[in-house]
């Protein structure tokens, strides 16, 4: 199950806050932006983290962050499984990279299949 926490601490009235969500996880708005895929400017500048495309990625980022928060235990230790653990039946990707290549989907279907009970 999803801490529905998280994303109330991380959301705002326009969407997923950039200082709020670098603030929960303990990083730079350059780390941000780059384990999300986008420009620094994209999580800086208040015209631009509005967008859709912007907000696409952070929501996208932060559901599967949230998803596996139950399975890790904190925020933290979510966030390091999303930078650093090779999702086995996706090349051996990690959720990071598929995200920052815009195919969040295949990681929502991976961890879909594993809170079912099924393999990696």
């Amino acid at each position: 199950m999803a801490s529905a926490a998280f994303l109330s601490e991380i959301t705002g009235k326009d969407g997923v806050s950039p200082d709020r969500l670098s603030g929960a996880l303990r990083i730079t708005k350059s780390e941000l932006a780059a384990a999300a895929g986008l420009s620094r400017d994209a999580v800086s500048k208040s015209s631009r983290y509005g967008s859709v495309p912007t907000q696409t990625r952070l929501r996208e980022m932060s559901e599967i962050i949230n998803r596996v928060i139950p399975w890790t235990g904190s925020e933290l230790a979510a966030y390091a499984w999303y930078r650093s653990q090779p999702l086995p039946s996706l090349g051996d990707a990690t959720a990071e990279e598929l995200v920052r290549q815009g195919r969040a989907e295949l990681v929502r279907s991976y961890l879909a299949r594993i809170a079912q009970g099924g393999f990696a």
